[in-house]
């Protein structure tokens, strides 16, 4: 699995852990290095705060720091860089109304929405970590929310139409009660801007 990521990505998270920093491949991409499925996005999760990447990376581009986000150019090839966080209350159903960071991988983890995307990987070691069961649920192709439901669907209502688009693209199975919730989040949808339902049919 280490060979598919790229050099650049193991780079930069070799130097963030020089630095004294963990650093991991987080997400979707970890999903898909374990079904063999071709990967488009890398996005690093890391310790290390904001400020503390600036200084590591000069040429960093600040695109979210209030959200512990920063744009790293690697070979001209931009990687998203995040200090480890937990999310406020979402008040607006999309985006949380203040952001924590924390120290630790597993409650940054505990954020995401199914388990299949709370997959975390050393590419420096090959260390995995998986504190969810994404893992197994891989195994069994079954879409499961992270923790409490109808939580994860309040904190995003698009997250109705991504359960479904999992299923649906990698012909998974949904959790009964992660089905259960998103049917009575459903509604919730007619509040989700248009380009993002449109992002996500497309």
């Amino acid at each position: 699995m280490l060979e598919a990521v790229p050099p650049e990505v193991i780079g930069l998270c070799r130097q963030l852990s020089r630095a004294g920093h963990e650093a991991f491949v987080v997400g979707g991409a970890v999903r898909d290095l374990l079904l063999g499925r071709p990967v488009h996005d890398y996005d690093i999760a890391t310790s290390a705060l904001p400020e503390q990447m600036l200084q590591l990376f000069p040429r960093a581009i600040p695109t979210g720091l209030k959200h512990g986000t920063v744009t790293i150019l690697v070979h001209g090839e931009p990687v998203e860089v995040t200090t480890y966080r937990v999310d406020g209350p979402c008040s607006d159903g999309r985006h949380p109304d203040r952001v924590t960071f924390v120290r630790s991988l597993e409650e940054d983890l505990a954020r995401r929405d199914f388990t299949i995307n709370a997959l975390a990987l050393d590419p420096v070691t090959g260390a995995l970590r998986d504190p969810f069961g994404g893992r197994t649920d891989l195994a069994a192709r079954l879409v499961r929310a992270v923790g409490e439901p109808c939580r994860r669907f309040a904190e995003d209502h698009l997250r109705v139409l991504r359960a479904v688009r999992f299923a649906t693209v990698l012909d998974f199975q949904l959790d009964p009660a992660t089905w259960d919730a998103a049917c009575q989040a459903a509604g919730c949808l007619a509040t989700v801007s248009a380009e993002r339902v449109r992002d996500e049919l497309l």
